[in-house]
C-alpha cells in the first residue's frame, strides 16, 4: 500500500509539471522549427531500425540451421547472403542516421540556447529596478540562468529518446509475445524499481538544489572576490585572501558533502533495482533455454528472444529513465518559466499623454511619499519640491538624506506610493517610460566602465542618435576628457579596460570623465548628475565646472553633490535631511541664514 501511495504521489507530481513540458516544446519550436521537424523524422526511423535488425537476425540463423542440415547449395546460400547484405545496410543506415542526428541536435541545441538567453536578457531588462535590490530575485535569476541554457534541449532529447524507445519497445513486445504473453510483463516488472528510484531521487536532487541556491550564490561571490580586479588590492593589503579562500572551501565542502550523500544513496538504490532486473532476466533466459531443449522453439527463435528480450529490457530501462529525466528537467524548467513570468509594476500608461519635447515650466514633486520595497522607513514623506526649467539645481545633504531617491523617482526606476511628480504639469506616470527617459540624461554615482573603445563608450549615451565622431568629440570636450583621450595610443579607437587583450586602464577620475561625456552626448532637456566629480581632484573639478555651466545653459540640471564648491555655482541649492528639504536658496542666501548649510560650508572650507 505504501509503495502504491508513493507511486501515486510521484505520478501526481509529474502531472503537475506537464504545463512546463508544453512550454518547453514551444520554446524549442520557436527557436528551431525546421530542425525540430528533421529531428522528429529521424527519431521515428531510428525507432524502427532495431526491430529490423532483430528480425533479420532470426531469419539468418534459421536459414543457416536449415542449410547446414540439408547441405550447402547455391540456391540456399544466395538468400542468406541477401539477408546479410540487408543486415549490413540496416546497420550502416543506423550509423549514418546516428551521426546525422548528432549534428541536428547540436544545431538545434545552439539555436535553443541563444533563444533562451535572449528571453532571459529581455526579461532581466524589463523587470522593475526594485527586483535588483531583492535577494529573492537573484536566487530566481541564478536558478533560471544556471540550467536554462541546457534544460530545454535536454528535455527535448529525453522526450525524443522516449518516443524513439517507445516505438522500438512496442515492436519488440510484439515480437516477444509469440513466446508468451507474460514476457512483456516481465520486462516492465524488471525495470519498474529503477523507475521509482529515478522519480524519487529526481525530486530529492531538485529539492536540494532549491535549498542550496543561496549557498551556491555565496560560493560564487567568494570566488569572484578571490579572482577579480575590483577586490584584488584590498584583499592583499588587508590579507583577506586566506579568509575568503577558507570561507569558499568551507561552503563548497558543505555543498559537496550533501551532494555526495545524495549520489551515494541513489547509487545504492540503483544497485538494488539492478539486482531485481538481473534476477528476472536470468529466470526468463533459463525458461527460454528449456524451451529450446524441449525442441519447442528453434535456435533462430532463441537468438531472436535473446536479442529482443535483452534490447527490450535495455529499452524499457531507458524508457523509464527518459520518463524520470523528463520529470527532472520539468522540475528545473519550472524555475525558468517562473522567472520569465515575472512582470514589472512600472509600466506604460494605457492612454499615454503626448510626450513633450522640452521642459518649459518645471518639475514638481507634489506630496510625494515613497518607501523602498522591504523597508518600513519612508525615504520621502509628503515631499514637495519645485525644479524650475532652465535652472541649475544643487541638492546637498548627508548620506541617506534621500538625494539619490529623487533621481530614481524622476527616471521612473520607482513610482511613489502617494503623491505625484509632474513634468510641465503632466504626471510622469502618464508618459511612456522610454519617451520619458529620452528626455533625461544621467550620470550615476557609480557609472559603468564599459570595456569597449573610447568612441563606443561615449556613443552608448545615445545609440538612437547614431552619433558621428564630431558629436562624440564635442561631448568629450564638454566633459573635459579630450586631453585624456589624446594621451591614449589609438585616441578614440583605444580599447578601455583590462578585460580584453590590448585594453588600456584608466584612473577613477578618467573613467568618470568618459562617463560624463557619455551623459553629455544625449541632448536631453534635463541633466541629472549624481556626485559628478567624486573621483576628480580639485583642479580637474574646477575645470569641469566651468565647462558644465556653459554646457547647461538653456537646459535644466540637477546636481546631487557633497561638494559645496560645486553647489555654490547652482542657481538654487536645496539642503536635504531625513527625506525633507530643510533649507533652500542660493549660496549667499544660505550663508546668510547661518544654519545647516553655512556650518557645513565653513567646515568643508577649513578642511580644504
Amino acid at each position: 500500500m505504501r509503495n502504491l501511495t508513493f507511486l501515486e504521489q510521484k505520478l501526481k507530481n509529474g502531472l503537475n509539471q506537464l504545463p512546463y513540458l508544453v512550454k518547453a516544446f514551444d520554446l524549442v519550436w520557436q527557436a528551431a522549427k525546421k530542425w525540430t521537424v528533421i529531428w522528429a523524422i529521424l527519431l521515428i526511423i531510428q525507432g524502427l531500425l532495431p526491430v529490423a535488425t532483430v528480425y533479420l537476425t532470426q531469419q539468418i540463423v534459421d536459414r543457416l540451421v536449415v542449410t547446414l542440415n540439408v547441405g550447402i547449395s547455391r540456391e540456399k546460400v544466395i538468400p542468406i547472403l541477401i539477408l546479410v547484405v540487408l543486415m549490413g545496410g540496416v546497420l550502416l543506415l543506423t550509423q549514418i542516421l546516428g551521426s546525422f542526428l548528432t549534428w541536428v541536435r547540436t544545431v538545434q541545441s545552439e539555436l535553443v540556447k541563444d533563444y533562451i538567453s535572449g528571453l532571459i536578457h529581455k526579461k532581466a531588462m524589463s523587470v522593475d529596478f526594485a527586483f535588483y535590490e531583492s535577494a529573492e530575485y537573484y536566487d530566481r535569476l541564478h536558478r533560471a540562468g544556471q540550467d536554462a541554457l541546457f534544460r530545454p534541449t535536454a528535455l527535448l532529447e529525453n522526450s525524443g529518446s522516449l518516443v524513439q524507445n517507445s516505438i522500438t519497445l512496442i515492436a519488440m513486445a510484439a515480437v516477444l509475445t509469440q513466446f508468451g504473453i507474460w514476457i512483456p510483463a516481465a520486462l516492465l516488472i524488471s525495470t519498474l524499481p529503477a523507475f521509482l528510484v529515478i522519480l524519487n531521487y529526481s525530486k530529492q536532487n531538485y529539492d536540494w538544489w532549491l535549498k542550496a541556491t543561496a549557498d551556491e550564490r555565496r560560493s560564487w561571490y567568494y570566488h569572484w572576490l578571490l579572482t577579480e580586479k575590483e577586490s584584488a588590492a584590498e584583499l592583499r593589503i588587508f590579507e583577506l585572501g586566506d579568509y575568503f579562500r577558507s570561507a569558499y572551501q568551507s561552503l563548497r565542502r558543505k555543498l559537496r558533502t550533501e551532494k555526495v550523500k545524495l549520489a551515494k544513496n541513489e547509487s545504492l538504490a540503483n544497485l538494488g533495482a539492478g539486482a531485481i532486473a538481473l534476477s528476472i532476466t536470468a529466470f526468463a533466459l533459463t525458461w527460454m533455454v528449456w524451451q529450446v531443449l524441449q525442441k519447442r522453439v528453434t535456435l533462430g527463435d532463441l537468438a531472436l528472444f535473446y536479442q529482443a528480450f535483452n534490447q527490450g529490457q535495455t529499452l524499457m530501462r531507458s524508457l523509464l529513465q527518459n520518463l524520470g529525466q523528463v520529470y527532472s528537467n520539468m522540475l528545473f524548467l519550472g524555475n525558468l518559466f517562473e522567472f520569465l513570468e515575472l512582470f514589472p509594476q512600472i509600466i506604460d500608461p494605457q492612454t499615454p499623454n503626448l510626450t513633450p519635447t522640452n521642459l518649459t515650466q518645471g518639475i514638481n514633486f507634489e506630496n510625494v511619499s515613497f518607501c523602498y520595497p522591504g523597508s518600513n522607513k519612508a525615504a520621502l514623506e509628503n515631499f514637495n519640491l519645485t525644479i524650475p526649467a532652465g535652472k541649475i539645481i544643487a541638492i546637498v545633504g548627508a548620506n541617506g538624506a534621500g538625494k539619490s531617491t529623487l533621481l530614481k523617482l524622476l527616471c521612473r526606476l520607482y513610482d511613489p506610493q502617494q503623491g505625484k511628480i509632474t513634468w510641465d504639469g503632466i504626471d510622469l506616470r502618464d508618459l511612456p517610460i522610454q519617451n520619458l527617459r529620452r528626455l533625461i540624461t544621467v550620470l550615476f554615482q557609480q557609472p559603468v566602465d564599459y570595456n569597449t573603445s573610447v568612441a563606443e563608450n561615449i556613443a552608448l549615451g545615445d545609440l538612437l542618435a547614431t552619433a558621428k565622431l564630431p558629436e562624440i568629440t564635442n561631448a568629450a570636450e564638454a566633459a573635459g576628457a579630450t586631453e585624456i583621450i589624446a594621451r591614449l595610443p589609438d585616441n578614440y579607437n583605444t580599447l578601455l579596460g583590462k578585460l580584453f587583450t590590448g585594453g588600456v586602464e584608466l584612473s577613477g577620475g578618467e573613467w568618470q570623465r568618459i562617463a560624463l561625456a557619455r551623459a553629455f552626448l544625449r541632448q536631453a532637456p534635463l541633466i541629472i548628475l549624481d556626485e559628478p566629480t567624486s573621483a576628480m581632484d580639485s583642479w580637474a573639478e574646477a575645470d569641469w565646472l566651468e565647462r558644465f555651466c556653459h554646457l547647461a545653459k538653456g537646459r535644466t540640471a540637477i546636481i546631487i553633490t557633497h561638494r559645496f564648491t560645486i553647489a555654490r555655482r547652482a542657481d538654487i541649492i536645496h539642503v536635504m535631511s531625513d527625506g525633507e528639504i530643510v533649507e533652500s536658496g542660493c549660496h549667499d542666501d544660505l550663508l546668510a541664514l547661518n544654519s545647516r548649510y553655512a556650518r557645513s560650508w565653513k567646515t568643508q572650507m577649513q578642511v580644504n
